[in-house]
């Protein structure tokens, strides 16, 4: 069983967590382990947790970190398949109530996810409509396209996809399913070219990756549990943590400045001689404007084009 995914930023992310021997740390994403395999040759002793609500990323890690998931393997890796927005729970869960000396997000979707046709989140292959990152869940992609109102659809694919034709989509869509139910990711591909106009087709890459990507978006709930994670993950990381957050799309990346912003900047009341511990920022930003990959990492990794990481530091 293989897990095939080319980490993107990889020394960037595990580098600026200053991984330390005996320490705790929390891949949020764990995916094929890239970055979990980087952190784990950089110290000698410690603990790595990594989460992953992908059952088929889990059973593949259990394969391929065989050696690091023996009782007395140093260091440890530990695996949990669940959505990172547990992250507090689950450490309580394990043991570990006492705080974590850093934790990393890989978000979106990875390679093999795209690549496994049955998942149905890619346009590229037919099957039926799913795109769900934890397959135990019921709400897929099928029964977003097929229950939901017009509008609903539309705000959709404007707000997670920027869709500018998302009206016209979402019209199509409602009349497309009055004779029958839209089951295939081609079929849907076929509604969404047709509501494009044509001079819009031409340019901006294939016309059904933006409301794909809204559509996968919505049925794992991404950006709500992106934020509720990154709060719970503030407040478990030791001083002197960190975490890194490598981002994929706008949407997501706000939601990392905006979070990362509140917990680093305060606002002091005008003539007060000092700032009350109770006022004091919580996270210091080791990187004000977001890294981006290399020049070398651009040429041997297309997914990298779009990704940005941010770093920040637990006062």
């Amino acid at each position: 069983m293989k897990f095939k995914h080319t980490s993107v930023l990889l020394h960037e992310t595990i580098d600026n967590l200053k991984p330390k021997n005996g320490g705790l740390y929390v891949d949020a994403t764990f995916g094929g382990g890239g970055h979990a395999r980087y952190l784990l040759s950089k110290i000698d002793t410690g603990t790595l947790i990594g989460f992953d609500q992908d059952e088929y990323a889990i059973k593949s890690a259990k394969l391929n970190f065989a050696n690091l998931l023996e009782p007395d393997s140093e260091p440890k890796l530990k695996l949990v398949h669940d959505n990172f927005t547990n992250l507090q729970r689950d450490l309580v869960e394990l043991g570990y109530s006492d705080g974590i000396d850093g934790i990393y997000y890989d978000l979106g979707v990875s390679s093999p996810q795209f690549d496994q046709a049955d998942r149905g989140f890619s346009y590229r292959y037919n099957a039926r409509l799913d795109m769900r990152m934890d397959q135990s869940q019921s709400l897929d992609a099928y029964q977003l396209v097929n229950t939901l109102s017009q509008k609903e659809l539309a705000d959709i694919l404007y707000k997670y996809g920027d869709e500018k034709f998302s009206r016209q989509i979402a019209r199509k869509i409602v009349e497309r399913r009055k004779d029958k139910p839209i089951v295939t990711t081609f079929e849907l591909v076929d509604i969404i070219k047709e509501a494009i106009p044509a001079y819009a087709r031409r340019t901006g890459g294939h016309p059904a990756k933006k409301s794909f990507q809204a559509l996968r978006v919505a049925v794992n709930h991404e950006l709500d549990v992106l934020q509720a994670s990154l709060e719970e993950a503030i407040k478990v990381l030791r001083p002197g943590g960190r975490i890194s957050v490598i981002t994929f799309q706008s949407h997501e990346d706000k939601i990392v400045k905006k979070i990362f912003k509140k917990y680093s900047e305060v606002e002091v009341p005008r003539g007060m001689p000092f700032v009350p511990d109770d006022m004091k920022p919580t996270l210091r930003l080791v990187n004000r404007k977001p890294i981006t990959a290399s020049t070398s990492e651009l040429e041997k990794n297309n997914r990298s084009h779009s990704a940005k990481l941010r770093v920040a530091e637990k006062l």
